[in-house]
């Protein structure tokens, strides 16, 4: 049950981030890199993207 519940909350940070990624003002480069970083290595790309991504 805690497992599924700490993957449910990973899951919404990391729509959470993509959503955030789409809209800020960086290039469409920066957004589509940035966007897949995330997705490919979700762990260490929302806590790489939270401190040093694009801001809005």
């Amino acid at each position: 049950m805690l497992e599924g519940l700490l993957g449910l909350i990973h899951l919404v940070l990391i729509i959470w981030a993509v959503i955030n990624i789409l809209g800020s003002g960086a290039s469409t480069l920066a957004k589509v890199l940035w966007t897949l970083f995330v997705v490919i290595f979700p762990l260490v790309g929302f806590i790489v993207w939270f401190f040093v991504g694009p801001k809005n």
